[in-house]
């Protein structure tokens, strides 16, 4: 597979293995070959222990390939400071107010207070997070606490925001507003965005693309184009098209989980 120069992240015959306590090898990922074209947003849906989160380790530089290359751009990843991560819980410093969190990615690397104070205004903005500038984590709810990791993640303008089950703690009234606020953030900026879930509807609602992973090992049984005018509201998953991907995802997930 060649990467095009409009593709943001490419992995071409990735192989993820690990030693086991006992001396076997476990095979987390089998040949995977993934290109994400800039500005897509891309989901990967696939039983627990599928190596999902073990694709997103390897492209941030925190799991290293057993085989298999990765590249960004074309060029091989020598800094990662253009992707910013999400996580499932926010992980806020309890000591630091909202903007603090916010610009601990600036703080850390000596930024000039002046143009950090600027950033974080406008981050806060986006988040709808303005009147909690000065709110403590344990003053916050669980799905602000989620806006602002989404915030730090995004304050350094990286070229590709990673999220590993990000709304995967919250109710579900709270996990449908942050999407249609993802949603809303990504039309505006257009960030490529590598997004896991568990949840098959969750990731028609929002994607360009959905990766369907097989069990361990975890390779692409299939990636489907979802083919929804956007923008999307929250009212898209009463159309028959959305019920027609979600229905073919899970037949795939289930002949997947039969298979095994």
């Amino acid at each position: 597979m060649t990467l095009a120069t409009t593709d943001a992240v490419a992995l071409t015959g990735v192989h993820k293995s690990y030693t086991s306590k006992r001396g076997g090898e476990v095979v987390a990922l089998d040949d995977v070959d993934l290109a994400v074209p800039q500005g897509q947003f891309l989901s990967i849906v696939g039983p627990s222990g599928c190596g999902k989160s073990t694709l997103l380790k390897i492209i941030m530089g925190q799991t290293r390939l057993s085989r298999g290359t990765l590249s960004f751009g074309g060029e091989l990843p020598e800094g990662r400071h253009r992707l910013g991560m999400v996580f499932q819980q926010a992980l806020l410093l309890p000591w630091r107010t909202v903007r603090q969190n916010l610009l601990l990615s600036h703080d850390l690397n000596g930024a000039p207070a002046g143009g950090s104070d600027r950033i974080a205004d406008e981050m806060l903005a986006k988040l709808g997070l303005t009147d909690f500038a000065d709110k403590y984590p344990n003053e916050l709810s669980g799905g602000m606490q989620q806006r602002v990791g989404i915030g730090r993640a995004l304050v350094h303008d990286p070229q590709i925001l990673m999220m590993d089950e990000p709304f995967g703690a919250l109710d579900a009234l709270t996990r449908d507003q942050l999407g249609m606020d993802l949603l809303e953030i990504w039309e505006r900026d257009r960030k490529t965005v590598l997004f896991v879930t568990h949840s098959v509807p969750e990731s028609v609602l929002l994607s360009d693309r959905v990766v369907v992973m097989t069990a361990r090992p975890g390779r692409i049984a299939e990636i489907i184009d979802i083919d929804l005018p956007r923008p999307r509201a929250l009212e898209t998953i009463n159309t028959p098209a959305f019920g027609e991907y979600v229905t073919r995802i899970r037949r795939l997930l289930n002949s997947e989980h039969s298979a095994h």
